[in-house]
């Protein structure tokens, strides 16, 4: 049995809300197709207060972000990049092309190609997302993309330095100082001085996933990511002080965030709860945490483990952290969720910024039908055929009769012609 001891409550959002969104994206989207980099100038002045002479940055402009961080800043974000490239490494080992002989003289394979242009959006505001970098520039690189261009908002009318030096360690060939929908249309739609890009990654704020949205088709997007997700799933082992600091962690993302303990134990409930409020008093970003754990926050109890893996498949999460007797359990069993972090010693900050597992991740129930962003995002899978004479009169034959049976004449006599040339 499931008893909620905290529900979700969330305010209601008027669909006046995400109409006007929807209207704000479609309106920055269309002046930047009719206008270029007029609008993305125009556009950047009033919402970023930016209007630089080229949001290219400069490599001089770059070198004085490298050198104004201190080496310890530089030193963690070659650590981290090192781990995100290993792990996509591994992963781009497993992807293998191959060909096969289906029939006598029927060839059939399968490549994996790059695609050639790519960019990143690494978000800003509040949070600058220095990992955005790490986790989308280099997995686009080991995919072995073409040309990889970054793109992220500037912070109080300058570059934010360990953003810029993240992306330029990461292998970025251009870095835009440019943030949000305009940045967003002008790498998907390209302008005078922007080169229009295939595929665009990266997380952003409603308008940002909006924009992604709507550019979806002339561009290819990694997902659609809403405001991050944590679920925890606990036993009366977990300890509730890292409980509740786990759940507080992404709580703080936004005042959207939702954040979901489930566990077996009323007891440890009761005392994330307690735990929740006590860290809440000296946690400087409580302002939005709180407000997220209130709104957002839920704690479920179940009677089993067993049920503990059907309630957490269904909430489907972002970030599902398994701090259990036998974590691994889940392992085994979880089919809906983004990423799954086993046991107390490790956090979704560890995969966040660190560890070298990818953090753009399905949310809102996308775990559902997809992963997050991975070396394969930014491959292309396709296939070829090739028939000697032979074969292809045997195939041919059969696709003529099939051809008619779906009418199509022109398709049949397609075969038909290979047939009288090969069988003589």
């Amino acid at each position: 049995m499931t008893t909620l001891l905290k529900e979700q409550q969330p305010p209601e959002q008027p669909l006046s809300a995400q109409k006007r969104v929807e209207e704000t994206v479609r309106e920055i989207i269309d002046a930047v197709r009719e206008r270029g980099d007029d609008a993305v100038r125009e556009y950047s002045a009033k919402l970023d207060h930016w209007e630089p002479d080229s949001f290219l940055l400069s490599t001089e402009e770059i070198e004085r972000c490298v050198a104004e961080l201190p080496q310890q800043v530089i030193d963690d974000i070659r650590f981290c990049q090192d781990q995100v490239r290993n792990f996509a490494r591994a992963q781009r080992g497993t992807i293998t092309d191959l060909e096969v002989e289906t029939l006598p003289g029927v060839r059939l394979g399968q490549k994996s190609i790059p695609i050639n242009n790519a960019g990143a959006y690494v978000p800003g505001g509040r949070y600058p997302m220095v990992a955005s970098a790490h986790m989308s520039v280099i997995t686009a690189r080991v995919a072995g993309v073409s040309r990889v261009v970054a793109s992220t908002p500037p912070m109080n009318g300058a570059a934010p330095a360990a953003t810029v030096a993240a992306m330029h360690m990461a292998g970025a060939d251009e870095i835009y100082l440019m943030g949000g929908v305009q940045a967003v249309a002008a790498l998907a739609l390209g302008t005078e001085t922007i080169g229009k890009i295939d595929f665009i990654v990266g997380p952003g704020n409603m308008y940002v996933a909006e924009a992604k949205r709507q550019l979806f088709g002339e561009v290819g997007i990694d997902l659609l990511a809403g405001p991050t997700e944590i679920l925890v799933v606990a036993d009366e082992t977990a300890d509730p002080e890292i409980v509740a600091a786990d759940l507080l962690g992404q709580a703080e993302h936004g005042p959207t965030s939702p954040a979901v303990l489930i566990t077996t134990s009323s007891d440890l409930a009761a005392k994330v709860q307690s735990e929740i409020d006590r860290q809440l008093q000296d946690l400087p970003t409580a302002d939005v945490a709180s407000v997220a754990w209130r709104d957002f926050g839920e704690i479920v109890l179940v009677d089993s483990i067993d049920e503990a893996v059907k309630v957490a498949d269904q909430y489907s999460y972002e970030h599902v952290e398994i701090q259990t007797a036998e974590p691994r359990y889940f392992l085994e069993n979880m089919t809906n969720y983004g990423a799954l972090f086993l046991g107390e010693g490790t956090t979704v900050a560890y995969g966040d910024k660190t560890i070298g597992t990818n953090h753009i991740l399905p949310t809102a129930g996308a775990a559902h039908y997809t992963g997050g962003l991975w070396v394969g995002k930014f491959l292309k899978t396709v296939t070829y055929q090739e028939c000697d004479p032979q074969a292809s009169v045997k195939i041919g034959e059969v696709c003529a009769r099939q051809c008619r049976i779906e009418n199509f004449e022109g398709h049949a006599r397609s075969c038909d012609v290979r047939v009288r040339k090969y069988a003589g």
